[in-house]
């Protein structure tokens, strides 16, 4: 692509140039013809982009004319390019048709790029003339639209037509993740949440390129997901929550439809069957997975209770084939979460050999293993996944083994602290996590000793034992995602927290637009609430 003696090459702004980008499009204000042009400010997008120019010239602006035009060899490109359509169309009230490559002039154009660097890098560019978004893999060609989604006017994310400009300024970007996973766990055991609430959830991640959904599907307060071969799971275990209520379970057809809704956002779903503690559930509804052969009552408590499944028994592990088992056949991704947390009721040779006996199970179902640190403390094979949150000795023991690390230290990342002592939702053992705390990290240097070429990268942990409704899930999700996200897509170097806390700013007028809850941390300078 070309560009004339008046391109301008802008790294994001600080914070003063932030300050002034309350209308993300607008163009700079008319000038003497003897002055320079001024360029408008560089857009608040988060994730930061790797490298973001502004080119100077005339904005583009969607109108009546424009469409969206598909030009990439992969069948997903066309389901992008109807997603990006259908939302545009909403907001703007326009037809935004989707058409082939050359036959609108005025288009919105995805197409293939042999130059981006990894497959969920992408380039955009835009000029009067037009919008190019460029990736060698759909899941950038995605993320592309996602930054261009950034790019509109808050006023975008309405669900009913918006009389508002539809401008982008001219600029160039390329980008590309620094770390592979970017993931968010969501605690659906302790309190249940609908397969539409959590759609709604995976809406959330995909507008901050995060490409992990993990659901924690059981625990000693609840069974989530039907499995047909030992139906008392979801029926008996899955009728109660933290508190009493009246619980849930997905249905697999419910299950598998969050798993397609996450994948045309090219969001992963990972698996959580935890296991040998946090069980109770699993107990209660069948006695034979007891060692004495007797049932324990259901449980509704809030605090952990000791509990194991009984190691000894054949029966453990034909119920935990027939589990993993039809949960690999509903679950694409090539990942199935073991747990293996605080198995304090498990003697620690019985944990050894259960760990390798499920680690044999998963192998054999075709799918790479993944634990909480404590499955470091068995033996693992190289390559297992390992999610870090407490212990740093663990997460170096599983390394040891050639484990990859995720990182999601409770003092950083989970989403369930309590932001302040004000916050009426969550816990404070781990302490306060207000956006500050939850931003400025580095995964790469988090742990003693252990560099970033043995990070897979960050998650969020959402623990629901105190957050019972979608609207406190966002609430304790946002503002705190969208930093967890930069953390994983961004570069470190020209990250600052006073320049990202300007910028994390102006997304609430998205968000409010979306309907979505948040917390208006003290930290950040919203300016005045947005009301619908």
């Amino acid at each position: 692509m070309h560009h004339g003696p008046r391109r301008r090459s802008v790294l994001l702004a600080g914070t003063a140039g932030l300050a002034t980008a309350a209308g993300l499009t607008s163009t700079a204000a008319a000038a003497p013809a003897r002055t320079t042009p001024v360029a408008p400010p560089p857009p608040a997008l988060i994730p930061r982009p790797r490298t973001l120019e502004m080119t100077g010239g005339r904005p583009f602006e969607i109108t009546a004319h424009t469409a969206v035009a598909v030009r990439h060899r992969a069948p997903e490109a066309r389901r992008t390019a109807e997603y990006l359509a259908t939302w545009l169309r909403r907001a703007t009230g326009h037809a935004v048709p989707v058409v082939a490559f050359g036959t609108a002039p005025h288009a919105i154009t995805l197409a293939g790029d042999d130059e981006t660097p990894s497959a969920e890098g992408y380039r955009l560019d835009v000029t009067h003339g037009g919008v190019l978004l460029r990736a060698t893999e759909p899941a950038g060609l995605f993320h592309a639209t996602q930054t261009l989604r950034q790019l509109l006017p808050a006023a975008a994310e309405s669900a009913t037509p918006q009389a508002s400009p539809w401008t982008i300024a001219p600029l160039h970007i390329e980008d590309a993740p620094r770390f592979p996973w970017r993931g968010a766990m969501l605690d659906v055991a302790r309190h249940f949440f609908t397969a539409e609430e959590v759609k709604r959830y995976v809406d959330i991640l995909a507008m901050y390129k995060i490409n992990r959904l993990h659901l924690h599907l059981s625990d000693s307060q609840g069974w989530r997901l039907e499995i047909k071969s030992w139906p008392r799971l979801a029926t008996y275990g899955g009728s109660t929550e933290v508190g009493g209520g009246t619980g849930g379970y997905f249905t697999q057809r419910e299950y598998a439809d969050i798993v397609r809704h996450a994948a045309e956002r090219h969001i992963m779903v990972i698996p959580e069957i935890d296991m040998p503690a946090h069980v109770n559930a699993a107990k209660a509804s069948y006695a034979e997975l007891a060692c004495d052969g007797v049932a324990p009552p259901l449980y509704t408590g809030e605090t952990g209770i000791p509990v194991s499944l009984c190691i000894d028994k054949d029966i453990t592990y034909r119920f935990i084939g027939d589990v993993l088992g039809e949960l690999a056949d509903l679950t694409p991704g090539p990942y199935l979460h073991i747990g293996g947390d605080e198995a304090l009721a498990t003697p620690p040779e019985d944990y050894r050999t259960f760990i390798g006996r499920v680690r044999q199970t998963v192998h054999g179902l075709g799918k790479q293993m993944i634990g909480w640190e404590e499955v470091g403390l068995a033996e693992i094979a190289s390559g297992t996944v390992v999610q870090f949150w407490a212990d740093a000795k663990k997460a170096q023991g599983a390394l040891a083994q050639g484990a990859e690390l995720v990182l999601s230290p409770s003092k950083k990342a989970y989403f369930d602290m309590k932001y302040d002592a004000d916050t009426p939702y969550g816990h404070d053992w781990a302490g306060y996590t207000d956006v500050q705390d939850g931003y400025t990290w580095d995964p790469a240097t988090y742990i003693p000793g252990v560099g970033e070429d043995q990070v897979l990268g960050a998650e969020s942990a959402l623990w629901t034992e105190r957050v019972k409704t979608f609207d406190e899930v966002q609430y304790m999700t946002l503002p705190r995602l969208p930093g967890l996200a930069e953390i994983g897509w961004s570069p470190v170097d020209g990250r600052t927290w006073e320049e990202y806390r300007v910028r994390l700013a102006t997304h609430a007028p998205r968000w409010s637009g979306l309907g979505w809850q948040y917390h208006r941390s003290v930290e950040v300078p919203w300016g005045d609430p947005v009301t619908r």
